[in-house]
């Protein structure tokens, strides 16, 4: 299962295992959450708590799939790969 490409062309796979990128720094805030990479010195603003929760769970699952399914409703399944997917981008997430 592959989540539709996003801007510049990345494919996100949702059968792969990803993580959250080691070079990352999450800081709760009330919208959510700031991704600040230490290595790119980017900053992201993830604009939910439930988005923030699916990142962190994610190396805790042994794919992208696998961590939709235990958090997000089946509805939302798409939307939350799509933000999953315009992370990698940023290097906020990486395969593992």
């Amino acid at each position: 299962m592959t989540a539709p490409a996003i801007a510049g062309g990345v494919d996100f796979d949702l059968e792969a295992a990803w993580g959250l990128n080691a070079q990352v720094a999450l800081r709760d805030e009330e919208f959510g959450a700031l991704a600040y990479h230490y290595g790119t010195r980017r900053l992201v603003f993830l604009k939910s708590r439930l988005l923030v929760d699916l990142v962190r769970a994610l190396d805790d699952h042994d794919s992208a799939a696998a961590a939709l399914v235990s958090l997000v409703e089946p509805s939302e399944f798409h939307r939350y790969a799509a933000a999953l997917a315009t992370l990698v981008p940023s290097e906020i997430i990486h395969e593992r």
